[in-house]
């Protein structure tokens, strides 16, 4: 079998490593890769952009591709699955039609009330001064979300009034997201704790993977600016086994019947960002068409099934439910930034460290490239997600962060708390 893994970043480098363990594999084709996937075996990278939808069905039918697994939500939103559907080959994603639920912030709002699925309370708005006074009206703690993709850049958790309607005027008076940020959808702030919820899905059949948690602040103590994620660990003990249950009565059925009678069954990754309260009702937060980063590289070093199996199934319509086996120990990663993410960021630094191995850790490149010498640089905000297995979160966390001590570059920053929260006392 050959797989095309459409991406470049962290997420793909786990599902290529993972995907090319299958012994039924005989390639695996990451566009464009990164220097990570082109260290694995099996593995060869493509110079075709992730969005590049006609570059990407092109090279799949020039290369008989058996299965595409796709990583970012961008090309499914312009619809690659349907695409490579069309043309008879297997494309484990969702149509355009139901990545809607990540690529339309007010589609999945209203597709929530529409299906009885709890989720904070909100309003649509497209111009700013409706909105900035229904904010006045609420009070903050608020959220701001714009309504489109905006790379992981248009959320908004306000603390004030103040940042809160700065934020709408970004998006609504100064375009700061561009199209994405035409209309806006301005939710209650949930208190609580975050647990990441991922499914395979299959139409109307689901497997679960394993809970996780990532930490989305920059900072420690979840404190300084939104990123796309600098750390994760699965599970998360959050997530108890009666919670677990209620999670899939409750929400994860619902979502998967209510999209196939909207005309729009869902095959693919199923992401569910979840607060739970400390009543321990679970709330939605946001749906993502694609599995987590970082959530997916922990969560996978803990899959034993094989994952070109599971995706071909679920592809073709013949996923089995408990068709997925884990390792029951836990995994936890640590994201290495460039200095100034989540901003502007320097590249180009070489990175120290990377070939010395420890049992039980992986690294997985994100923002890297080769430069002209064929040493692995820096090329981006998040670098690298550095992970840890061990018989526990401690173990995993001790492990995870001596491998992050071997690697080093100019400017080189982590959060040292991953995990902490998770900790027993």
């Amino acid at each position: 079998m050959e797989v095309l893994v459409v991406g470049g970043g962290g997420r793909e480098h786990a599902l290529a490593w993972k995907l090319a363990a299958s012994r039924r594999v005989e390639r695996v084709w990451v566009a464009p890769g990164n220097p990570g996937t082109a260290g694995e075996s099996k593995v060869e990278n493509v110079a075709i952009a992730a969005d590049d939808v006609d570059g990407l069905v092109e090279f799949a039918a020039t290369r008989r591709i058996d299965l595409t697994v796709v990583g970012p939500e961008a090309p499914l939103v312009a619809g690659i699955a349907d695409r490579l559907t069309a043309e008879g080959r297997l494309c484990f994603g969702p149509s355009a039609s139901a990545a809607r639920l990540e690529g339309s912030k007010s589609f999945a709002k209203s597709f929530l009330v529409r299906h009885g699925i709890p989720t904070a309370g909100y309003e649509t708005f497209d111009r700013l001064a409706p909105a900035a006074d229904y904010v006045r009206s609420r009070g903050a703690p608020i959220v701001i979300k714009a309504d489109g993709l905006a790379s992981g850049k248009g959320v908004t958790v306000a603390r004030t009034v103040d940042q809160a309607v700065a934020a709408l005027e970004a998006a609504l008076r100064d375009e700061a997201f561009g199209a994405a940020g035409e209309r806006v959808v301005v939710e209650d702030f949930l208190e609580g704790e975050e647990a990441s919820f991922i499914c395979l899905v299959d139409h109307d059949r689901v497997v679960p993977f394993p809970s996780s948690k990532d930490y989305k602040t920059r900072d420690e103590g979840d404190a300084g600016p939104n990123t796309g994620g600098m750390g994760a660990h699965s599970p998360a003990p959050v997530l108890t086994a009666a919670l677990h249950e209620r999670v899939m009565q409750g929400i994860i059925g619902p979502t998967v019947r209510g999209m196939a009678a909207e005309g729009a069954p869902f095959t693919g990754f199923l992401y569910v960002g979840l607060m739970v309260g400390r009543d321990g009702t679970a709330r939605v937060l946001e749906f993502n068409v694609r599995s987590g980063d970082p959530e997916t590289q922990p969560v996978l070093m803990r899959l034993r099934s094989d994952l070109a199996e599971l995706c071909r199934a679920a592809s073709a319509g013949r996923l089995e439910s408990g068709a997925a086996e884990w390792d029951p120990r836990a995994a936890l990663g640590v994201v290495l930034a460039a200095e100034g993410y989540p901003g502007p960021v320097r590249r180009g630094d070489r990175i120290l460290g990377l070939d010395e191995e420890l049992p039980d850790t992986r690294v997985f490149h994100a923002g890297t490239a080769h430069d002209a010498g064929g040493r692995v640089v820096t090329a981006g905000g998040r670098v690298l997600c550095v992970c840890g297995a061990g018989r526990d979160l401690a173990a995993a966390r001790d492990r995870a962060y001596l491998r992050v001590d071997r690697i080093d570059w100019p400017g080189r920053f982590f959060r040292s708390d991953i995990g902490r929260c998770a900790m027993p006392g």
